[in-house]
């Protein structure tokens, strides 16, 4: 087998000009040029960066200066479109693959994948594992430089839940690099705002990351200012947040946990006069776009929204974000609120947290226990699906066979009971079990809000940052 190939890195003069060119800056924030000379290397990295942070250009830049191709592999169809939107309006070879596409627009970047005419293709972890897209990336032909995981967290989120096929991530490199011509090289890289020590681990083990470059960089904002409330009633939570918007110019987001809230949220504040819409998943995809255009031309100040809101929209002149209400995970927050004051300018975001008997206004306890008992079932559905899903087998067949298989399977690789093969195969170990736990989650949330320290100081000793801090202008600094 010939001895590797080393990789010749474009100067930093090349590297300058081009961002000059494409983006229009004249420098780099720290640390995205030692990010960006990680990634030509192929070097393996994992960067977590604060929200707002420069983290697309990190891995958008490489790709632009090679030849070949880098696959971005994105959670959500907004956050797709938002950055692919960018690129292709400065006329850049990038395309993405979603199940949102016409059967045109699949068909026409297919053949752009097929022809090496891209340089970036974003999809998600179910497009890029699908029959058409993998066998094309597997011929021999096609030069592959880099994999990147973006919003590298919902790998932790979700890849034990509704999003199995994240865990399958780890065996995407050596199966692609064994359709390779010898010494090939893909470099991994993971992009998160949001991973506390332990996801930092989860997703280096899962992506099977070899010595990677790691970039830690804390979450913290000074411009963004976060407190909490006390609703005493479902009715005062109403109240307060009517009070709060009419308190607070500019354009904002209340972040609520259902369809159904979203859109009986929407309909009351439209009652009260104030112009705003529900965003969902269960929009049409037309719809969905509508939306988003206008919130971010400001015709529409507001929008009641599900997570499904939270990763995918970039504007930065956010003033306020109101959590209606909470996330289950401390992660998800801080993606959420870090949606507001991108632009350096000052920003609002409010929580508003049940009381604490939960007698008067038990919607937080309700959710909590709701996520713990679909947990448990996940769990035990799983354990009950081991004795009869084969020792060894095909997922998609096994798939069709047992409909919860996937997840099964997934939680099994959680538990460190199960081996991928490749992407589509799997070796389940001799008495494996599904360890039924409790989530942290609730609690690591429950500290934050209850904490009677600096808000910013309860997130980064989550985060795994030095404790002992104080913001000045949280609720708990500044009452």
């Amino acid at each position: 087998m010939p001895a590797t190939q080393p990789i010749i890195q474009p100067a930093i003069q090349k590297i300058a000009a081009k961002l000059q060119q494409v983006w229009g800056y004249s420098s780099f924030r720290p640390p995205q040029g030692e990010i960006v000379q990680a990634l030509l290397a192929r070097q393996d990295t994992l960067v977590v960066m604060p929200t707002g942070g420069g983290k697309s250009i990190c891995f958008q830049l490489p790709a632009l200066l090679e030849t070949g191709l880098t696959l971005v592999v994105s959670p959500l169809v907004a956050l797709m479109e938002n950055q692919v939107q960018e690129l292709q309006q400065r006329r850049l070879p990038v395309a993405l693959l979603h199940s949102e596409l016409s059967s045109q627009q699949t068909r026409k970047t297919l053949w752009l994948l097929e022809t090496q005419k891209l340089r970036l293709l974003y999809l998600s972890p179910e497009t890029l594992l699908s029959r058409a897209v993998w066998e094309r990336l597997c011929r021999p032909e096609l030069v592959i430089n880099g994999l990147i995981l973006d919003e590298a967290h919902c790998l932790v989120q979700w890849g034990d839940s509704f999003r199995p096929a994240y865990r399958r991530l780890g065996a995407v490199r050596p199966a692609l690099l064994a359709q390779k011509p010898a010494g090939s090289q893909i470099a991994i890289a993971a992009f998160t705002a949001t991973a506390d020590p332990q996801a930092q681990r989860i997703i280096q083990q899962v992506l099977g990351l070899e010595s990677p470059q790691v970039f830690l960089h804390s979450p913290y904002r000074p411009n963004l200012h976060l407190g909490a409330q006390i609703a005493w009633s479902s009715r005062g939570r109403k109240q307060q947040l009517w009070q709060f918007i009419q308190q607070h110019s500019g354009t904002g987001l209340v972040y609520v946990r259902t369809r159904a809230a979203s859109e009986e949220l929407a309909a009351w504040l439209t009652q009260q006069g104030y112009k705003t819409a529900a965003y969902h998943a269960g929009l049409s995809p037309e719809a969905r776009r509508q939306l988003e255009a206008d919130w971010l031309s400001g015709s529409l100040p507001c929008v009641i929204c599900t997570s499904a809101f939270g990763m995918g929209i970039n504007k930065p002149d956010v003033r306020w974000v109101m959590h209606f209400h909470l996330p289950l995970l401390l992660s998800e927050y801080v993606q959420e609120v870090g949606r507001a004051g991108r632009d350096g300018q000052p920003a609002k975001a409010l929580a508003l947290v049940s009381e604490p008997t939960g007698w008067l206004d038990s919607e937080d306890n309700q959710r909590q226990q709701f996520f713990q008992s679909q947990m448990r079932k996940q769990q035990q559905t799983a354990q009950a699906l081991i004795r009869q899903i084969p020792a060894t087998g095909e997922v998609v067949a096994v798939s069709r066979q047992f409909r919860q298989a996937e997840m099964a399977l997934a939680l099994l690789h959680s538990a460190g009971q199960l081996t991928w093969l490749d992407p589509f195969h799997y070796q389940i170990a001799p008495n494996a079990k599904v360890p039924v736990a409790e989530s942290t989650a609730a609690k690591q949330m429950q500290r934050y809000l209850h904490s009677r320290t600096c808000r910013w100081d309860s997130l980064l000793s989550a985060f795994g940052f030095s404790a002992g801090f104080r913001c000045g202008h949280c609720d708990r600094c500044k009452p």
